[in-house]
């Protein structure tokens, strides 16, 4: 075939593939001219190289490419041909065009004309030849044909936190494969999968074919399972692959554990109990105690305040005038807050709310002995130093025994020079500190300037 008509074929394709398409061709060693320039020629038309294969059968009679297209059913291919994709973006459109011998000028014409539309047709026909249908433990793969010695590569497709790949490759016995896509997360903590095979023929009367089931495999590479099937198939055919369960390896090298065992039913009901506490609150239902705030009243229930309190637990178990009045006085905290430490207790506090009220949140905590409550804000205090709080923040880290809020302030007044900032401030508060807190800082101030 001359150059020009090579040349040709390959901007007849650009145009009519579509954005995404590629173009599969095959060079046999009796061409007249080097493999390489098969490439060149393609560059010129606006086509890259994406792949080339090397294919040894002898005599391989009607080919098929790798992707199951079979355009030349009566044309045998010698030892050696080698196989080229060219690709403009993505999509596959992956047929054979023959580059036949020298002398075939007219032959080829028509040769690449039906070629050229058979790809094109092939590729609105094939759109979703490798597209798996999933549901969150279900996968499932159609295959309208698979010609003899055919290599098929689906799609990716998620179950669990892995995408995956299913293979089929026809070639005397069908080989089927599935593995994890290579990533960081399957080299890091490669999936243990627990799954059903099954494979649906539809041709003739229906059968199904069933492996024996996989339990606790971990799969890492293409080849950690292959499933070979001796029986023939033709026509359709549905491979089935059901998830049973996946687990991932822990991290301190204990039990793997499931993604979904514990996952789903735990969190749901752990949400649903939090969100029936929260009713009980907003909605007062059956509440039988009520707190007393500085500029209002709340309703609350005695058995949710004595499991979460050690104090509460003691006011509700002796006979104290909070037992018998069924009412509880906390006339140092406003109202706003008391519902925003319910709310805490109860599982149902939102983050600004927290924020809002964490020093009235805090003394709550110490006063009624919330362990959790208290490191909360102990943590959140931390985070937000500055030169606005940072003296408060201090005494608040003294009064409430708080060390490493009393560090982190500190180190913001002496090691990062900001005490230089708020003289003013600083002086006023030396007026009316603790003086075990005021030996602290200028302790901290010696051991600075002996840094120097």
């Amino acid at each position: 075939m001359h150059k020009n008509l090579v040349l040709g074929f390959f901007k007849s394709a650009v145009k009519m593939l579509s954005e995404s398409g590629q173009v599969h061709v095959t060079h046999r060693d009796d061409h007249p001219y080097n493999r390489w320039e098969i490439v060149e020629l393609a560059k010129s038309a606006g086509l890259d190289l994406k792949e080339k294969v090397w294919f040894n059968e002898w005599r391989y009679i009607g080919y098929s490419n790798k992707r199951g297209g079979d355009i030349r059913s009566n044309e045998s291919f010698p030892t050696g041909s080698e196989s080229y994709t060219f690709k403009r973006v993505n999509r596959v459109v992956s047929q054979t065009a023959n580059l036949g011998k020298p002398g075939e000028f007219f032959d080829n014409i028509f040769d690449c004309i039906h070629e050229i539309t058979a790809a094109l047709a092939f590729a609105r026909m094939n759109e979703s030849a490798y597209r798996v249908e999933t549901t969150s433990r279900l996968a499932q793969w159609k295959i309208d044909t698979l010609s003899s010695c055919t290599y098929r590569k689906s799609d990716p497709f998620r179950i669990g936190n892995w995408n995956w790949h299913l293979t089929v490759e026809k070639n005397k016995v069908l080989y089927i494969k599935l593995f994890p896509v290579i990533s960081n997360l399957t080299r890091e903590s490669p999936p243990i999968a627990s799954f059903v095979v099954r494979v649906f023929c539809s041709v003739g009367n229906r059968h199904t074919l069933i492996h024996p089931g996989v339990t606790d495999k971990q799969l890492k590479n293409i080849d950690d399972f292959v499933w070979s099937i001796e029986t023939p198939l033709s026509g359709k055919f549905i491979i089935d692959v059901e998830f049973l369960d996946l687990k991932t390896t822990s991290p301190n090298g204990g039990e793997p554990c499931s993604i979904w065992g514990e996952g789903f039913s735990q969190r749901q009901s752990n949400a649903t109990v939090l969100a029936s506490l929260g009713r009980m609150l907003s909605e007062s239902i059956h509440t039988d105690i009520t707190i007393n705030a500085s500029n209002g009243s709340i309703g609350a229930h005695r058995a949710i305040l004595a499991t979460r309190s050690p104090v509460f637990r003691g006011m509700f178990s002796h006979n104290l005038k909070e037992k018998e009045l069924s009412t509880v006085n906390i006339p140092d905290i406003s109202i706003e807050a008391c519902q925003a430490f319910l709310n805490y207790i109860y599982g149902s506090i939102q983050h600004e709310e927290f924020l809002t009220h964490r020093l009235a949140l805090l003394r709550a905590s110490d006063k009624y002995d919330i362990c959790d409550l208290k490191d909360a804000c102990h943590e959140s205090l931390i985070e937000d130093i500055d030169t606005k709080n940072v003296l408060e923040r201090l005494q608040i880290a003294s009064l409430y025994q708080l060390p490493r809020l009393k560090e982190g302030c500190m180190r913001y007044l002496v090691k990062f020079g900001k005490i230089f900032d708020i003289r003013d401030e600083f002086n006023a508060f030396l007026q009316g500190a603790d003086r075990d807190l005021i030996a602290e800082i200028f302790h901290e101030v010696l051991s600075a300037w002996k840094g120097f």
